[in-house]
């Protein structure tokens, strides 16, 4: 017969409980099964923004020993922005990089900084993104369910590309069939000026220029060498008519389910790489001319002032103000200057 001392069967009892303890804890669960992550964007697979999230998530999954893994889906692979838009929401999808014009569709404060020549320079866009309009706007996506990172991604400022004809003032706009992202505020730009603004999403805007659907388009110099779209257009307008960027977001539902040392790590990681994009795209865009020209695209340069006060005759100004509100109005001109 087995006999089992009273001292004995407390120390067995101790130690399941503190096994029991240990299998509860997050370190011991992430090492058992890593946590798998999904990442999806609209940009090709060598547009500046994923170079950068691929040496983050790398750095991510260095740091934390592979108990955090993300794969990387660019270029729609996992369908367009609205449906990454709805999957976020719904925790299909756990991360991605959204243009602030399109999360616009969703939350139209998103597309404040997308108010046509708004902003002029670097300083102002940082100023306002870094500061109280970033904040407004990070307000504003986290009452739909998203998670907004602290720093914000560079889309760059938009020229305008043409088939036909190079745009040099305002008056070249008019009839001019241009493709534009499915948000109401370019095609709100674009229609004040005169032109015929068609609403395509960007994985199909090659073959919408290819097949004449539009006759031009308008996007970052990044944008334009990575979609070569200088393989259906001859002439590229430097209009910096607006700056746009993109927001890095996670779906609520799951960001609460990770737990926070691995939030952290995330957050360390996509932050540093953002202000990284930043600097690229102003260190890259003399060379984006310069190979876009060797590539047969001719460029011209515009005058922000003509297109402004041919703006600024219509109801645009005065539409996007009642659009935005006076808070968000009066954030921006804090940031940007009077306009309209």
């Amino acid at each position: 017969m087995l006999v089992v001392s009273r001292r004995s069967l407390l120390k067995s009892a101790a130690g399941l409980v503190a096994a029991g303890s240990l299998l509860k804890s997050p370190a011991v669960l992430a090492q058992a099964a890593p946590l798998k992550l999904k990442f999806g964007n609209d940009l090709p697979a060598t547009h500046t923004v994923n170079l950068r999230l691929k040496e983050a998530i790398e750095a991510i999954g260095a740091e934390t020993k592979g108990q955090l893994t993300i794969s990387l889906f660019p270029n729609n692979q996992l369908g367009s922005d609205t449906d990454m838009m709805t999957q976020l929401r719904s925790g299909a999808l756990e991360l991605a990089t959204m243009p602030s014009t399109v999360l616009s569709t969703l939350i139209p404060a998103a597309s404040l900084t997308g108010v046509g020549f708004a902003f002029t320079n670097y300083d102002k866009v940082w100023a306002a993104m870094d500061g109280e309009v970033g904040k407004y706007i990070r307000g504003s996506i986290e009452k739909v369910g998203l998670v907004p990172f602290e720093a914000m991604w560079d889309n760059g400022f938009r020229q305008i590309t043409s088939s036909t004809h190079p745009i040099s003032s305002p008056e070249d706009l008019k009839n001019f069939k241009i493709r534009v992202p499915v948000v109401p505020l370019w095609v709100a730009l674009f229609s004040a000026f005169g032109a015929a603004p068609v609403s395509i999403p960007l994985n199909e805007a090659y073959s919408a220029l290819q097949t004449k659907i539009a006759d031009g388009q308008e996007n970052p110099l990044a944008l334009i060498e990575s979609a070569k779209f200088y393989e259906v257009q001859k002439y590229c307008s430097l209009t910096n008519h607006s700056w746009d960027g993109f927001w890095l977001l996670s779906s609520q539902r799951i960001w609460k389910t990770v737990p926070k040392e691995l939030q952290e790590v995330m957050q360390k990681h996509f932050n540093a790489a953002a202000r990284k994009q930043r600097d690229d795209i102003v260190q890259a865009n003399a060379e984006y001319r310069k190979n876009l020209e060797s590539k047969g695209l001719a460029f011209n340069e515009t005058k922000a002032d003509a297109f402004q006060a041919a703006l600024a005759k219509t109801s645009f100004y005065k539409d996007a103000k009642t659009k935005f509100g006076d808070e968000a109005w009066t954030l921006l001109q804090k940031y940007a200057g009077n306009i309209g």
